[in-house]
């Protein structure tokens, strides 16, 4: 069930692109001063390679003279005479998120005790695995988990039953908290810059089953994380959020897992509080995180 409140005292949320040209934020805000609303955040940007514009302006509607229901259609004509790309959410449409796990459960703790504390505004319906060992974290916060068994040979049929329970669940967007899968095609296009995901980043960077060893071996003094959207180029969508921590000769094998755990729960949960606070906008293949 979708959380509807009030449309009194609602938020809404522009999230604008287009062509750089004169008189956008003076036309902008003039179209929420004349339907009453009272605008409480702006933040905007110009590419000066692309000469082109983005926005994220936020505004109270308790006095607004159009609904909530009603302010897509209101605004359109605006977003044309600039042929932008844009989207208006609501504070009173607690977006749906979906969590996929494997066996490793930092990053879902991090998200679940800061879901708890009321650091989200949004709502988790439901936790998806390939496996069972993370049910005991559901069962304990209430959330429905559904286990999907991944093989080379039922992968195309378990991800369609995936997305036909996300649609089930009217999920907004997907989380992978360490879901150790390569997603195909397929899901990713039924979720289009709606995946977020998370993967540790050394540098320089090792490939293979076992990259602290790696890591180790070569002396490495950073660790970093890297949080970004899913794309059918592996762990090549835009990012959105990225963190590194210095490591020594004095760091063991076992202390650069810890590390990388810290940075991976971190950073995943920074990148959920932009999406969850619509301040990213997709510009190719980079992200404006406002």
């Amino acid at each position: 069930m979708i959380t509807i409140m009030s449309e009194n005292n609602v938020n809404a949320y522009l999230l604008f692109t287009c062509p750089d040209q004169n008189g956008i934020v003076a036309k902008i805000t003039q179209f929420i001063y004349e339907t009453g609303g009272n605008i409480i955040d702006l933040d905007e940007h110009v590419n000066q390679n692309q000469q082109f514009f983005s926005l994220r302006i936020a505004w109270n509607m308790s006095k607004s003279k159009v609904p909530a229901s009603e302010l897509h259609e209101a605004f359109e004509p605006l977003a044309k005479q600039f042929d932008a790309h844009w989207s208006i959410e609501f504070s009173h449409h607690k977006q749906r998120v979906a969590i996929f796990v494997s066996k490793y459960d930092h990053c879902l703790q991090e998200i679940l005790w800061r879901f708890n504390m009321n650091e989200y505004d949004i709502e988790i319906p439901v936790i998806i695995s390939n496996h069972p060992d993370l049910e005991h974290l559901a069962e304990a916060n209430g959330i429905p988990y559904h286990i999907f068994p991944i093989t080379k040979e039922n992968k195309q049929e378990q991800e369609a039953k995936e997305i036909a329970l996300l649609k089930e669940y009217n999920i907004d967007f997907v989380v992978l908290a360490r879901y150790m899968q390569v997603l195909s095609p397929q899901f990713i296009n039924a979720f289009k810059n709606k995946i977020i995901n998370i993967h540790h980043s050394f540098l320089p960077g090792f490939v293979g089953g076992n990259p602290y060893k790696q890591a180790y071996e070569r002396g490495v003094k950073m660790i970093g994380a890297t949080s970004h959207f899913v794309t059918e180029d592996l762990d090549e969508g835009p990012i959105i959020e990225q963190d590194i921590m210095r490591i020594t000769h004095k760091d063991t094998i076992k202390d650069l897992i810890r590390k990388g755990r810290d940075l991976e729960r971190i950073v995943l949960a920074r990148a959920l509080g932009y999406k969850s606070e619509h301040r990213i906008i997709v510009d190719g293949t980079r992200t404006i995180v406002f």
